[in-house]
């Protein structure tokens, strides 16, 4: 194999299949061939080889030549981070605009109680590095607590609590005030675990009410999208997530004319949900 080969799950992720992960999955279930044989966990391919995904051909592409694509999405409680739900239940990828070719990557989750910022991106490796614990990268929450918070609560989240699945803990929480048992505050947190911003204000004996993340990275929650609507990123900030993620800048594509229809289309054919009330982001 050349010096030019890269890791069959690397260059699916690339080609909008899924995250790197996900595709890990997809080689060790025999779902992938690589030039007519079913393909293992380690294999590398080129871009001449061919391959195919659930029997069907897949186009590979170098990294340089793959656009990069990012939108924004406000995602209302009560919808699910998966992308189909064996009861019925609404997914945050029913409101997203359809693609030709390729497929939405969640770039992390939020729990079916918790609201805000959600990014896809049709960038695997993109979607990979960010959410990638050595990368480091800050999640902002607005996080509504009922109960007494001292400041003993807050140094302890701090400095570290030992949860079930190891230690966590917020790099900064600021008050930005309430009525009555309620306050509102901003906590930033380095991880994605399951339900782990809720988790270290339960360690303190105290309940989260109301949570929404308002920040990933340096893409702040904004106007732009109302609960239940999504909203392409530009080229600036595409490229301010890559060098977040240490990728080199790629062309964000232009809509072509039928995508406009479409994606305009399946902007309007929900109605939003209410949004919650927030605080001002800091900046």
């Amino acid at each position: 194999m050349s010096n030019t080969s890269e890791k069959l799950q690397k260059v699916l992720a690339r080609a909008g299949l899924g995250s790197r992960r996900e595709m890990e999955a997809a080689i060790a279930a025999g779902r992938v061939q690589v030039n007519g044989q079913v393909a293992t966990l380690g294999d590398r391919i080129e871009t001449r080889d061919r391959v195919l995904f659930d029997n069907r051909p897949v186009t590979l592409r170098a990294a340089e030549e793959v656009p990069r694509r990012v939108i924004m999405y406000n995602k209302p409680e009560g919808e699910l981070c998966t992308r189909k739900d064996p009861e019925g239940r609404r997914t945050v990828f029913d409101r997203l605009p359809r693609l030709k070719g390729e497929r939405w990557i969640a770039i992390g989750r939020l729990d079916i109680n918790t609201s805000g910022l959600l990014l896809f991106t049709t960038d695997g490796e993109l979607a990979n590095r960010l959410m990638h614990p050595s990368t480091q990268v800050e999640r902002e929450y607005a996080v509504r607590v009922m109960g007494e918070v001292t400041q003993e609560h807050v140094v302890a989240m701090v400095e570290g609590v030992m949860l079930d699945d190891g230690p966590a803990r917020f790099t900064d929480v600021q008050e930005f005030g309430g009525e009555g048992i309620n306050t509102w505050f901003h906590v930033v947190i380095m991880e994605g675990r399951n339900r782990e911003v809720r988790r270290l204000w339960e360690s303190q004996g105290l309940t989260v009410s109301r949570l929404k993340r308002v920040r990933y990275g340096n893409i702040f929650l904004d106007k732009r999208a109302k609960a239940g609507e999504w909203v392409e990123l530009s080229q600036e900030e595409v490229d301010d997530l890559a060098e977040l993620a240490s990728l080199p800048a790629r062309k964000v594509p232009e809509l072509t004319p039928d995508e406009k229809n479409r994606w305009s289309r399946d902007k309007h054919k929900r109605k939003p949900v209410q949004a919650m009330r927030k605080p001002r982001a800091r900046r």
